[in-house]
């Protein structure tokens, strides 16, 4: 099959660093103990789920990805420093299931199936603000040596729906093509109160290690409406990147 001719054909020209973030910064936090699991995707299969002016980004193989991302989100801080970090909301859990847009302003970027976390403040607030699909979960992480699980139990909405990933954390790689092409994401796109927005970040380079999965077991790839086309990548994890978030802009 040949490639989709708006599918990336290599990294030339492709933004690996994160353009400048325009001012003011909204917030930062820290994603650290982070892994990425990732499936291809036949692009026609889920264009459907876009946002009016976006797309599904495309890779030279013709594909898309879904991918299933726990960590923890840390040390949450309103604008930037010296302004203290958030007690409470400031650290907490995440498991997200993300596609991969693009639009014409040519912004690179994730597209959220869901996002479970365990503050049901956040459930609240991303999806009134920024219409972004949180679900509220119980959640845990333990780490014993350089074995790494993530449990989630969805509490609402979708009730009961589960997550387990355990991966053993290897040794430190370079990312291929591919894998800088997924994990080089300047942003994401969302749609709320009929307006498609663009919310910018931006972050260093991932620092990532070989991960085995051990064990998964997961409900949250099933609801999201989107069926891989193909085998697993290798995992990746990564202790994790600061990162800095802009103000929102109108896509369509």
């Amino acid at each position: 099959m040949d490639p989709p001719v708006d599918a990336v054909p290599s990294l030339d020209g492709y933004p690996v660093a994160p353009p400048p973030l325009r001012p003011p910064v909204v917030f930062d936090q820290v994603w650290r103990d982070l892994t990425f699991v990732h499936w291809p995707v036949d692009p026609d299969a889920v264009r459907h789920l876009f946002p009016t002016g976006t797309r599904p980004d495309v890779f030279a193989d013709g594909r898309t990805y879904v991918a299933l991302v726990p960590f923890v989100m840390d040390g949450m801080r309103l604008g930037r420093a010296p302004s203290p970090r958030l007690p409470w909301l400031g650290s907490f859990l995440e498991t997200n299931i993300r596609l991969y847009s693009v639009d014409d302003a040519g912004h690179h970027g994730v597209l959220f199936r869901s996002l479970e976390t365990e503050r049901s403040l956040v459930v609240l607030g991303a999806r009134a603000g920024l219409g972004i699909p949180y679900t509220w979960a119980r959640m845990r992480l333990r780490r014993d040596g350089d074995v790494v699980t993530y449990t989630s139990r969805r509490r609402a909405p979708s009730r009961g729906l589960r997550s387990l990933l355990t991966v053993r954390v290897g040794e430190p790689v370079e990312p291929t093509p591919l894998e800088t092409w997924l994990t080089a994401r300047w942003g994401a796109h969302t749609r709320v109160a009929g307006r498609t927005l663009w919310v910018p970040n931006e972050h260093g380079p991932w620092p990532l290690y070989a991960a085995d999965v051990v064990e998964l077991a997961d409900d949250l790839l099933g609801a999201s409406g989107v069926t891989p086309t193909g085998p697993r990548l290798r995992a990746l994890w990564s202790p994790g990147v600061a990162t800095r978030f802009g103000r929102p802009s109108r896509v369509a």
